[in-house]
């Protein structure tokens, strides 16, 4: 049985990294969204929050699971024995960071796990989870870029922070 595991601060999940998903979901007789708590970044939605969402989103992938951590990708790659880890990539600019990381993670992964590269679809090319948020903080339409139901999410949290306006 193979098993892979799909790392990011999901903070939102867009539909890029869904298409991602999807697609590996397809390759993998299970996959592990693993959300990664990173304290250096300033997250719009908690830990918690971001594994929900992508729950609710991926509810139709019976072999689809999330869990959080954080640390190491590498010890929480071989603590749980995958045989992949993917990566998505959008332009030459990721490929340039996650060839540096997946080659650090050969040295450190035990047990064969290898990094599989999966390139984002074109629709999906120019999205970015940090520009998601700027765009929906400043009050644009990001329709079609995020799932519906996090882009209500989105809005809410926005009108929150802002004390109930925008």
């Amino acid at each position: 049985m193979s098993k892979a595991l799909y790392t990011g601060s999901f903070d939102p999940i867009t539909n890029g990294h869904l298409d991602i998903i999807r697609r590996a979901s397809h390759m993998f007789d299970e996959l592990v969204v693993g959300v990664i708590v990173n304290p250096r970044k300033n997250c719009l939605f908690t830990k918690e929050e971001r594994a929900e969402m992508i729950r609710e989103i991926t509810s139709d992938l019976p072999n689809v699971t999330v869990d959080c951590f954080q640390g190491l990708l590498a010890d929480y790659a071989n603590e749980n024995k995958f045989d992949a880890v993917i990566r998505g990539l959008r332009a030459t600019s990721d490929f340039e960071y996650e060839i540096q990381m997946a080659q650090m993670n050969a040295h450190l992964f035990r047990d064969g796990t290898d990094s599989v590269f999966l390139m984002t679809s074109p629709e999906y090319s120019f999205i970015s989870s940090t520009m998601i948020k700027e765009v929906v903080s400043l009050g644009g339409d990001v329709t079609g870029l995020v799932p519906e139901c996090i882009l209500k999410r989105m809005i809410e949290r926005y009108k929150m922070l802002n004390g109930g306006t925008k």
